[in-house]
């Protein structure tokens, strides 16, 4: 087995809140393969996102280290984690965050401009079902339509990790397959996709489970044969 992509060691996380100190996440280890699908389940609280935006570089452990193909992001300087974000990872969240005053196509043009040589924009709204809305403001678009124009707005960057934290949460359950076969896909081409979600009856389309409780990672459970996401009930 090739080296991991992504490499955890002794990686916590404490916050002061109120004059507390709070322990999202005590010191755990993990490895993540290229072109694995990982959900992340558990209870509110459980470290889950937390773990998500150590990965996604948006915090920093309070000890250990974030190891991605090899080099420990949490060393990076704010100049080599903003260009980590930018071209590394795509992140999609529960809430979409389009900016109200652009189309859709602006909202994903705007991220594919961060990227040297831009991106395939009108690829990427086709791909998610939205070339014939591109030209539609967020408020014109359906919560579901919202959703998809986020995950384009991810990809156009072409990154080799996606993040989607609670992707589905704010939707129907028909709208909430078809957003998570969207991340399906992804991964069919190669992409590392690593989900946070409540919604268990999702986890038969994961390639690994990792259950998360108190700060912890108290199961890792792996599914040599994920179920396709038109197949869940």
């Amino acid at each position: 087995m090739s080296a991991p992509q992504i490499q955890l060691r002794q990686v916590s996380r404490r916050y002061l809140l109120g004059g507390h100190e709070v322990q999202a996440l005590t010191p755990i280890d993990l490895d993540i393969q290229a072109g694995e699908m990982i959900f992340f389940v558990g209870p509110s609280g459980s470290g889950k996102t937390t773990l998500l935006n150590l990965i996604a570089g948006i915090d920093i452990p309070s000890t250990g280290s974030v190891l991605v193909e090899g080099e420990d992001i949490a060393k990076f300087s704010a100049a080599k984690l903003l260009e980590y974000r930018r071209r590394k990872v795509g992140l999609v969240f529960q809430f979409h965050h389009l900016i109200p005053n652009l189309t859709a196509w602006e909202n994903v043009e705007l991220v594919a401009e961060m990227v040297s040589g831009g991106g395939d924009i009108r690829g990427c709204l086709a791909a998610v079902g939205l070339e014939a809305r591109s030209g539609h403001f967020p408020h014109q678009l359906s919560g579901g339509e919202q959703q998809r124009v986020a995950i384009a707005r991810a990809m156009v960057k072409d990154p080799p990790v996606l993040l989607g934290d609670e992707p589905t949460g704010n939707l129907d359950a028909r709208t909430g397959k078809q957003v998570l076969g969207l991340f399906s896909e992804a991964n069919r081409r190669g992409k590392t996709v690593l989900l946070v979600t409540h919604n268990l009856a999702y986890t038969p389309v994961a390639s690994r489970v990792i259950r998360m409780a108190d700060g912890k990672i108290v199961a890792d459970e792996r599914n040599a044969n994920p179920m396709p996401v038109e197949q869940l009930a």
